[in-house]
């Protein structure tokens, strides 16, 4: 693939969502046809040839990347939601956000035990996230043998949180 620069697809949004947050906004990378592609291209490129069983999301714009990419590789999407969002039975995690706190789910019979999952989000921060939805799938049997991101914060630590799972991002940015 010729050179892309997906920095210029990335707003950055001071003072949100509260004063002194820098948001990383890839709601311009979804505008831009070329950019969504370059994106979903990329993470095909990665992960082919490794053993990925299925893909599991972060709600919600973890689903848009891992929809498309769990439709390419033929392979189940596994969404991991915002606690309520699910019926049934659940597998749930309590975790602190860099800026709230949050619960996730996931119903325990989309974790499919012994296979290898990858995690996938559009930004990954703190890690904090992440770390909770790893911690969902390990606990229904699930391997989670890496994490993805489009975009990563390494300045915010999320490698020591959630070590020893690499992790993989398009780009980065090492401060605000």
């Amino acid at each position: 693939m010729a050179s892309f620069n997906l920095d210029d697809y990335i707003r950055k949004v001071p003072d949100f969502p509260k004063k002194g947050i820098l948001f990383y906004d890839i709601t311009s990378v979804l505008a831009s046809p070329e950019a969504f592609k370059f994106c979903i291209d990329k993470m095909v490129e990665i992960y082919e040839g490794k053993q990925i069983d299925a893909v599991a999301a972060i709600e919600a714009r973890g689903f848009l990347f891992a929809a498309p990419y769990a439709a390419i590789m033929r392979i189940p999407l596994i969404p991991i939601r915002k606690k309520g969002k699910l019926p049934g039975v659940t597998l749930s995690k309590k975790y602190d956000l860099e800026y709230a706190q949050a619960e996730i789910e996931v119903h325990s019979a989309d974790v499919p035990r012994g296979k290898r999952v990858l995690l996938t989000d559009d930004l990954i921060a703190t890690g904090g996230t992440l770390n909770a939805a790893r911690s969902l799938l390990l606990e229904g049997g699930a391997v989670v043998p890496e994490i993805f991101g489009i975009v990563g914060l390494p300045f915010l630590n999320y490698r020591q949180i959630l070590d020893p799972t690499p992790v993989t991002t398009l780009i980065t940015y090492d401060s605000e």
